[in-house]
């Protein structure tokens, strides 16, 4: 039997579009600040969650919540399980957006939204080529699962809940990431740095008063503000005019502001997924990186100088002495991602590493600590901690999920291994598959996320292939 993958994808395009932008529509940014008993992690994901358990109930698959954290969609009665795992929940968003990020908009053959890339529209893609399989009333050996959570992006309560009263597939795939095929993750923490309060700090020309960026510890921040308040009025003025000329000789838009004897300088640099913070713009080193070179208080100082000599423009965790890399995993990546000063409160930076097999967490902390020893920080490994994860090239799923990329798309699969981390890590057998395509741009955790909507009709019918294969 032949099946048309791409005719059954074309004939049910506009109900997914419609179910994809229902989804869209829900603000799922997680908020354990409104969460309640019902709602833990906020209400927000609690409703995304529902909304595609509701798609599930609608096509007549068997649905359940799990605490609304995390629930599952289900179709067959093999004794043996494929697993497919997806996120409803989305990262924060900023100002810097074009259009409304909850309200999908269509532009020159792209869906622009918040979770239209990571991981909305791939999830409702994979959803759609199970439900193409149960449509057709495919033969299938093997129960289908469709896990869903709603932490993601954050430190994976959801999942884990989930998997403590709820069995677990042993293989599948997690439509998170890229094509032809990620099997190899790299291990992910982030490591917040304290720096001690010095009472008797000495003044400067200027006394740091605040120093805020950053939204998660796994994206790269996009803005950055710092108060100062002025001690030497006559210097305010060389202090625009050398700003304006760095941030004319920089990647970076800036503003600055004085009034009522304090300046405020914020820098807008550019968001990115902190995986690879090669591709963004960290506004806040920037703007420590311009501060360095002016004479702060005490405290300031310390703050600024270790950001600007040990954190700025070091996408590699080479200057915290965090680096290896492997022949199949690849490099260390290091980002700081999230900044928190006030002068008569915290002190905190919190970089975010994602490191191959080779060094481990605690090996990287201890060279932090002798790094920074002179800065007088303390230095917590915080969150969720994930491990490196590989299945190998030789794996029956690598092997069918890279023979069907090839089928559909002419082009070689290969194996290939990311700093992002997926929910395919926590099956032992288990990778993440599209359904972002070679040559496409990863705007995944940036303003203007976006998904080209032919791209996503692609996948579904790759998703659909795959999984038919593999269960029947």
């Amino acid at each position: 039997m032949t099946i048309d993958w791409q005719k059954e994808v074309e004939a049910r395009k506009d109900d997914l579009m419609k179910d994809l932008g229902d989804l869209i529509r829900i603000n799922s940014i997680r908020d354990v600040e409104h969460g309640t008993k019902e709602e833990p992690l906020g209400p927000g994901p609690a409703a995304a969650l529902r909304k595609v358990l509701e798609f599930g109930d609608r096509d007549g698959f068997v649905t359940k919540n799990i605490e609304n954290v995390a629930g599952h969609i289900e179709y067959g009665d093999g004794e043996e399980m494929f697993g497919l795992l997806g996120h409803v929940d989305v990262v924060p968003v900023d100002d810097n957006w074009d259009t409304d990020p909850f309200e999908p908009v269509i532009k020159d053959g792209k869906l622009y939204a918040r979770g239209s890339a990571d991981d909305k529209g791939p999830s409702i893609a994979a959803y759609y080529a199970m439900r193409i399989i149960k449509d057709l009333e495919l033969p299938i050996s093997k129960k289908i699962r469709f896990i869903f959570g709603t932490d993601e992006e954050s430190e994976w309560v959801g999942i884990h809940r989930y998997m403590e009263v709820e069995e677990m597939p042993k293989v599948g795939f997690s439509p998170d990431a890229q094509f032809p095929i990620i099997n190899g993750e790299k291990g992910i923490l982030s490591y917040e740095v304290t720096f001690a309060n010095k009472d008797n700090a000495e003044s400067g020309d200027f006394d740091l008063v605040s120093f805020k960026s950053g939204l998660r510890t796994n994206m790269v921040p996009g803005d950055a503000t710092a108060v100062l308040k002025v001690n030497d009025e006559a210097k305010v003025a060389d202090v625009k005019a050398a700003f304006d000329a760095f941030v004319e000789k920089s990647d970076i838009k800036g503003e600055f502001a004085e009034n009522n004897g304090e300046i405020t300088i914020t820098v807008i640099g550019k968001g990115a997924h902190a995986q690879e913070p090669k591709f963004g713009v960290n506004s806040a080193t920037f703007l420590a990186a311009f501060l360095a070179d002016y004479k702060l208080d005490g405290n300031g100082a310390n703050y600024i100088q270790t950001i600007s000599e040990y954190m700025h423009l070091d996408y590699n965790g080479k200057k915290i002495n965090a680096y290896t890399k492997h022949d199949v995993m690849g490099e260390t990546t290091s980002s700081a991602n999230l900044f928190d000063y006030s002068a008569d409160g915290d002190k905190k930076v919190t970089l975010n590493v994602r490191h191959p097999e080779g060094i481990t967490k605690d090996i990287i902390l201890a060279n932090m600590e002798e790094v920074l020893k002179d800065a007088g920080v303390s230095i917590a490994i915080i969150g969720d901690v994930k491990t490196p994860h590989y299945v190998p090239a030789s794996d029956p799923l690598v092997k069918t999920l890279l023979d069907v990329y090839e089928e559909h798309t002419g082009l070689e699969g290969h194996e290939e291994s990311i700093g992002g981390g997926t929910y395919g890590r926590i099956l032992e057998r288990g990778v993440a598959y599209g359904a972002m395509f070679p040559g496409e741009e990863n705007v995944m955790h940036q303003p203007n996320e976006f998904m080209p909507i032919d791209s996503l009709f692609k996948a579904t019918a790759i998703y659909a292939d795959a999984i038919y294969r593999l269960v029947k």
